[in-house]
C-alpha cells in the first residue's frame, strides 16, 4: 500500500501576542492634559522624550509640539494623544505618567518600573 504525498501542508505564523501599552495615563494626568489642550495648548500634543543628562544620567524631557513627528510614537489613553519619541520607548515601557498637585509645586511625574534609581534631587534618573 502506498500513500500519496499530493497534500501540503499550509504554515502560519505564529499568533502575536498582544503587546502592553507602551505607556499610561493617570485619571490625573489625562484630566490636566485634556485641560492643556484645550486652552494654552490648544492644537499641540505633549511629547515625551528621554535625554541624557543630570548625575543620575537621564532626565524626562517635556514639549509641546505641532504635529507627530516621523521618529514619535502614538499613545492615546483614556481618550487623550501624547507623542513618545521612538528612542525612548525602551526606557517608557510600562510608565505610568501621573499629575501631582503638592503645596509649593505641582506638575507631571512618572512611576516607571523601569527606573534603577534616582538621583537625590529627584531630577535624573538610570536604568
Amino acid at each position: 500500500m502506498s500513500v500519496s504525498s499530493n497534500a501540503t501542508t499550509a504554515t502560519s505564523a505564529p499568533a502575536r501576542r498582544a503587546l502592553p501599552p507602551l505607556m499610561a495615563l493617570s485619571d490625573r494626568a489625562a484630566d490636566r492634559l485634556r485641560a492643556l489642550y484645550a486652552t494654552a495648548h490648544a492644537g499641540q500634543l505633549l511629547r515625551i522624550a528621554v535625554s541624557t543628562k543630570g548625575c543620575s544620567g537621564h532626565a524626562y524631557d517635556m514639549s509641546f509640539v505641532e504635529a507627530a513627528g516621523p521618529g514619535d510614537e502614538i499613545v492615546t489613553d483614556k481618550g487623550v494623544t501624547v507623542l513618545v519619541d521612538r528612542k525612548a520607548t525602551l526606557f517608557l515601557i510600562g510608565t505610568t505618567m501621573d499629575y501631582e498637585v503638592k503645596q509649593l509645586e505641582s506638575g507631571f511625574t512618572f512611576n516607571n518600573p523601569n527606573e534603577k534609581g534616582r538621583c537625590g534631587c529627584g531630577e535624573s534618573f538610570h536604568v
